[in-house]
């Protein structure tokens, strides 16, 4: 599913505050500094390699004026582009003046910012190639409305299905929620913002995450403009990176949908007869594809039989959440048993039953 796309207001960068304003980690765009309105993603056209072609630049703040991303031949990470050639690029502004140029250099390429809005492309003899501009992009999933019969998680109020649960004066979640009750199998809705951070890196730059049952994590992490790794954005904690990065720009709204199947276990409650599954779209795009899950992830408790509850991690870092609602999949006893009745045409064995509940489960 593709990105919804829409031009960047380029008035934003007029509320912006000097970087020595910046407080450690921003939740509101008015509290940011200059380098928030650089930040982000361009598309547009360009010439690559002799071939004129759509191309995407994404820019991650760095602090003090500094940038780094990547720029990629074909379009931005979910849209037009999936993970082949790109170019890293790193600079910054060329002066202190907060409303200097910018520059950025990689393989083959030279990147001049000289407004909030626009990027300039030049190979290292001065020819232009072309120029992207300053977009955003809204996940199709944004505002999925639960539907019925779903367990409303969070909504703005507190509906009572989370303890530990703290809203922020915007109506937003903030981390350390746990739902008060489990459920094996679901599809769970969530929406959230990581915070802009730009003088931090990696683990220290918006961590929080979904803990599954407690035990199987899906990283919440300010990844913007990064390769795919096993402990970012959108990761099975360090047990499989996505096959994509779909990582916003911080303080962007992102969606999360997952499709989680638990391990089942037989009646000793320790022998696993299945390994858990899941299925992670991050802002629309499968990037996680029916993962089969080789045990816990990083910090989670133990396998086990019995569902947990999920647990949206604090980290330190003020990760926001809203829109937050599950569909339970969990087979019923009664749906087991009337499968079993149209299936069959005489009884079972005790070992074809216990075949048939292995395949079940």
């Amino acid at each position: 599913m593709r990105l919804c796309l829409a031009v960047f207001a380029l008035a934003m960068g007029c509320c912006m505050l000097e970087a020595a304003d910046t407080p450690r980690a921003v939740t509101d765009p008015r509290d940011a500094d200059a380098d928030y309105a650089i930040q982000g993603e361009y598309y547009g056209c360009a010439v690559w390699k002799g071939c004129t072609r759509p191309c995407g630049l994404q820019l991650a703040a760095q602090g003090s004026g500094a940038f780094r991303g990547n720029f990629y031949p074909g379009g931005l990470p979910g849209w037009g582009y999936y993970g082949s050639e790109k170019v890293a690029v790193q600079g910054g502004r060329l002066s202190s003046d907060p409303a200097a140029a910018i520059e950025l250099t990689g393989d083959e390429l030279r990147v001049s910012i000289p407004a909030a809005g626009r990027a300039d492309l030049y190979d290292f003899e001065g020819t232009k190639l072309g120029e992207l501009i300053l977009v955003t992009r809204q996940s199709p999933t944004m505002g999925a409305v639960p539907p019925q019969g779903a367990t409303v998680l969070f909504n703005g109020t507190d509906t009572g299905a989370l303890g530990n649960l703290k809203i922020s004066p915007e109506g937003w979640m903030e981390v350390g929620a746990e739902t008060k009750g489990a459920w094996q199998d679901f599809w769970m809705h969530a929406e959230f913002k990581t915070p802009y951070m730009p003088a931090f890196s990696d683990q220290k730059r918006g961590n929080s995450g979904f803990y599954l049952h407690r035990r199987y994590e899906v990283q919440v992490l300010d990844s913007f403009a990064l390769d795919p790794v096993f402990n970012g954005s959108a990761a099975l904690y360090r047990f499989k990176a996505p096959d994509f990065n779909m990582a916003l720009p911080p303080l962007t709204w992102q969606t999360y949908d997952i499709q989680f199947t638990a391990p089942r276990f037989a009646e000793d409650g320790t022998t696993r007869l299945s390994k858990g599954r899941i299925t992670v779209w991050h802002n629309g795009v499968v990037v996680q594809n029916n993962v089969e899950l080789e045990n816990k992830t990083g910090g989670g408790k133990q396998e086990g039989p019995d569902a947990l509850p999920i647990l949206f991690q604090n980290h330190s870092d003020p990760v926001q959440f809203r829109n937050i609602w599950l569909v339970d999949q969990t087979p019923t006893k009664s749906a087991a048993a009337s499968t079993l009745v149209a299936g069959s045409q005489q009884p079972m064995s005790h070992r074809e039953w216990r075949r048939w509940k292995r395949g079940k489960n």
